[in-house]
């Protein structure tokens, strides 16, 4: 991620330079707070082989404009994955690479996060999912813990071996899920429609490792949250949901 350095921090970014070190982010490559300043951002991103483009972004040109991922394969399953009513519509492989409908999450609160076992927030996120996982897991609560490695290649292991990471190191009962891409032409469908009915900043892409959606008991997305907001910091309107 260090070699994706925009030409300058911008003037109200959305982390910290602490949390953008604690992110195995450089200076230069904090994100902005608003979509709308990306017309000032450098179009120098690099080659092909840049990091920039290994991360699971999509740039066809050096050109801003081509910034809006405009390959057809991506473009389709963009299309069918806005046209689905509700989470419950996906059908995913868990960690043992066995089909799940998420349809046996109807009526529950669901903290969606992308993981990995490498990054400067994983001992910090994995302690407080596991924590609020176990305080209202029985009031209709649940966390979907999607794997993956696009971002510093920080999730490089196997299944079993994240999965061994997870419930061994941090005694994690949340389910978790197989492997997936978050960005780019090879999305998942399921992250897909997450980022289509909350779009974020730069766009739908998501930025690092343990970004979150908030999802409602009827399926739908009500909140997305960036990497650095903690799950503590989420609970309020967890409470929120299970009370409505």
């Amino acid at each position: 991620m260090s070699s994706m350095a925009f030409s300058s921090v911008f003037s109200a970014p959305l982390h910290t330079l602490s949390q953008a070190n604690k992110l195995n982010f450089t200076p230069n490559s904090v994100y902005p707070v608003t979509g709308s300043i990306v017309s000032s951002i450098k179009t120098n991103f690099g080659s092909s082989k840049s990091a920039f483009f290994q991360h699971g972004f999509s740039l066809p040109s050096s050109n801003l404009s081509g910034f809006l991922l405009k390959s057809s394969s991506f473009s389709t399953i963009s299309a069918r994955a806005a046209t689905e009513k509700s989470i419950y519509d996906f059908t995913v492989k868990d960690i043992d690479r066995n089909d799940v409908s998420l349809s046996k999450f109807k009526g529950k609160i669901l903290l969606i996060v992308n993981v990995a076992s490498k990054c400067g927030l994983t001992t910090s996120n994995y302690k407080e999912l596991s924590h609020i996982y176990e305080k209202y897991k029985t009031q209709g609560f649940e966390i979907l813990a999607f794997p993956c490695n696009q971002f510093g290649g920080q999730e490089p292991g196997s299944n079993p071996e994240i999965k061994q990471f997870a419930c061994t190191r941090f005694k994690a009962e949340f389910p978790i899920f197989d492997k997936v891409d978050v960005n780019g032409p090879t999305t998942a469908p399921v992250y897909q429609f997450l980022k289509s009915n909350a779009g974020g900043l730069l766009g739908d892409l998501i930025k690092w490792n343990f970004e979150k959606f908030l999802v409602d008991k009827n399926g739908k997305v009500v909140q997305r949250y960036p990497p650095t907001t903690s799950p503590f910091q989420i609970e309020k309107d967890i409470q929120k949901l299970l009370a409505a």
